[in-house]
């Protein structure tokens, strides 16, 4: 099910979410080998940073509900990562954040001089105090950000948005118009909290969290819905995707890819295999390709 995205072959329409599974060569190596066609590194930000204290990861048995805080050894100090990545054969896209505009730009800039084959930045995180999401709910903001990234970098920009914004569409059109290559939806819904009613207090460390896993899959399927009839570009859907059948659902939504996380977690390392199989399974029994089924939903009679 090879598959072109913004110049590239692709070997399927599978792909890592980021902050699933780090940045070693070795394990985006493995997942590649293991049925994904586009593997996202951990997103990469300005300064090293931990991330918040444990627990960080609730698993919710219909979802899942995280407060990791974006740790990351800060984008100076990952020249080992970088020199193993240089010998890849394997598609990549490295994920930044930043605190403001300036730091975006900064980040970017760097990991594009590493030669990732696309760079994501990331909008829309809901669980640190203050990366992210501030940009992915305001178009002004949004706009800023993608056309100061989109200046210094030369690899094609992907940007992931978030479920709150009070429009999505309009915040992906805003995206496109800034220079936007492609949008990848959703990052997690949230924030929300879970507490321990014996110990009267939040499980999670930072109180709350972003929701992820099966549960969030209806509110991904309508942002990839809306955010297609807002934009030309191409569309990576993800959230709480754990089957091939979801997967054509979102496709059907408008996502030219379909990106895995928290299923990594209920099905396994071989599930972007699994995935595409049951993907290709349900393509032959019904006689449609791919771009058959991409946007299906949106046509009439």
């Amino acid at each position: 099910m090879a598959i072109q995205f913004l110049g590239k072959t692709l070997k399927n329409p599978m792909v890592l979410a980021s902050g699933i599974l780090g940045n070693s060569k070795d394990i985006l190596e493995r997942i590649h080998e293991n049925g994904c066609g586009l593997v996202t590194m951990k997103s990469i930000g300005p300064e090293p940073r931990d991330g918040h204290k444990n627990p960080t990861v609730i698993d919710l048995g219909h979802g899942m509900i995280n407060a990791v805080g974006l740790p990351s050894p800060g984008y100076l100090n990952m020249e080992n990562e970088w020199r193993d990545l240089e010998k890849r054969d394997f598609p990549l896209i490295a994920s930044v954040y930043g605190g403001s505009v300036k730091e975006y730009q900064m980040v970017a800039e760097f990991v594009s001089s590493k030669n990732p084959d696309f760079i994501e930045i990331n909008i829309s995180c809901p669980n640190s105090e203050k990366h992210g999401m501030i940009f992915g709910i305001n178009p002004q903001s949004s706009h800023d950000v993608v056309s100061a990234v989109k200046k210094v970098i030369n690899v094609p920009l992907i940007v992931k948005l978030t479920p709150q914004a009070p429009d999505i569409g309009d915040i992906a059109r805003t995206c496109e118009d800034a220079g936007a290559d492609a949008i990848c939806a959703i990052n997690t819904v949230g924030p929300g909290m879970v507490i321990d009613i014996e110990a009267r207090t939040p499980v999670l460390a930072f109180k709350k969290g972003g929701l992820s896993g099966p549960m969030i899959k209806p509110v991904a399927v309508r942002c990839v819905f809306d955010i297609y009839k807002a934009v030309d570009i191409p569309i990576i859907g993800l959230g709480g995707i754990t089957t091939g059948e979801d997967a054509i659902e979102i496709m059907m939504a408008g996502a030219s890819l379909v990106g895995i996380g928290s299923a990594v977690r209920y099905r396994g390392i071989d599930i972007f295999q699994t995935v595409a199989d049951e993907m290709e399974a349900w393509l032959s029994d019904h006689h449609c390709s791919h771009e058959d089924i991409t946007g299906a939903a949106h046509k009439e009679g």
